[in-house]
């Protein structure tokens, strides 16, 4: 019998297995209690080649008291995401949701991340 945890992994390593044939620069979200972190990885997984988290000094600053464990402070993210990645020349990437739901926080960072201009 698997345990949430380990639920969630092996949902996530079919999604990596489908990026991984479809040879595309993936955005990886992972969120924690806490905190939500997204990464853009290249097509290879051997590089993080942009990244942006509720654990920054900037983004903790603007939520203020607030804590990074909502779908406002996953918003900011999406959109600094967004940003870092089409500075780094990416305008394209496929969304990895590490076997979490499509909804709540990490719904509110693809959102956010769409209207900045990432094309997934």
């Amino acid at each position: 019998m698997l345990n949430k945890k380990d639920q969630r992994l092996r949902r996530s390593r079919q999604t990596r297995g489908r990026i991984a044939l479809q040879n595309a620069v993936r955005l990886t979200v992972f969120r924690s209690n806490l905190h939500i972190y997204a990464s853009v990885i290249s097509s290879d997984g051997a590089s993080v080649l942009a990244s942006a988290s509720t654990a920054e000094k900037e983004v903790r600053e603007q939520l203020g008291k607030d804590k990074g464990g909502n779908a406002a402070a996953a918003a900011i993210v999406g959109k600094r995401i967004a940003e870092r990645a089409k500075a780094a020349g990416i305008e394209k990437v496929a969304f990895d949701r590490s076997g979490f739901a499509f909804h709540g926080r990490v719904k509110a960072l693809a959102e956010a991340a769409r209207e900045a201009g990432l094309q997934f």
